[in-house]
């Protein structure tokens, strides 16, 4: 288990750094190309466009909260929080190799895996283990 005051190593902070940067940039993404969501021969209309919208809003809270749990150095909850978006970053890689944007997938799997060793780092237990999401 780790201390709750021991130092929280570089490689964490900057996993944390990438995804409040990610997410910024996927948002933006989202608003400005929305077409660059979704798959090579999907049709753009409206349904990117309302994809776009929910993409950007929850890559803008995600980030944020990243952001402001590190700025209040709270711990845990930032270790449940990366745990959540290491969960979605592995959806969305499954996502895009189902939707056929190959060269992407393995980038964002990987971040996914980043983010949960770096949850389990911060919160002292693997995320699989009921002690690291109770009291």
């Amino acid at each position: 288990m780790v201390q709750q005051n021991a130092a929280v190593p570089w490689w964490v902070y900057l996993a944390v750094l990438l995804g409040i940067f990610l997410s910024a940039a996927g948002a933006v993404i989202a608003m400005a190309r929305p077409a660059m969501l979704v798959g090579p021969d999907a049709p753009i209309g409206a349904a990117a466009h309302i994809f776009a919208g929910y993409f950007a809003a929850r890559s803008l809270v995600l980030g944020g909260f990243l952001a402001v749990l590190v700025a209040l150095r709270a711990r845990r909850a930032l270790g449940q929080l990366l745990a959540i978006v290491g969960f979605i970053q592995l959806v969305d890689g499954v996502i895009d190799c189902i939707e056929g944007r190959w060269p992407i997938a393995p980038g964002v799997a990987i971040l996914g895996i980043v983010f949960l060793l770096s949850a389990a780092r911060l919160v002292g237990h693997a995320f699989w283990s009921r002690d690291a999401w109770a009291d």
